[in-house]
């Protein structure tokens, strides 16, 4: 069952209208990636990419795919 908190916090992040980019690694361990598939689905426009095999510092890991994507999501 989710606290109370969580429950706040949720029903804020759905009244966030914003494109919102979430970007993560998929073996981090500073922002565990199970939060960027909460962040994704408590979002209503939200897209995730997950880098594999990368850390918390996936951008400088795929730093090309990284501005491709962040590019295209802009110019969206």
């Amino acid at each position: 069952m989710l606290s109370d908190a969580c429950l706040v916090a949720y029903a804020y992040l759905k009244r966030i209208t914003q494109p919102t980019l979430v970007v993560n690694g998929s073996n981090d361990v500073i922002v565990y990636t199970v939060n960027s598939f909460i962040l994704q689905q408590n979002l209503p426009n939200a897209q995730l990419i997950l880098y594999p095999d990368a850390n918390h510092g996936s951008q400088y890991q795929y730093p090309e795919l990284c501005v491709a994507h962040a590019t295209l999501f802009l110019n969206a």
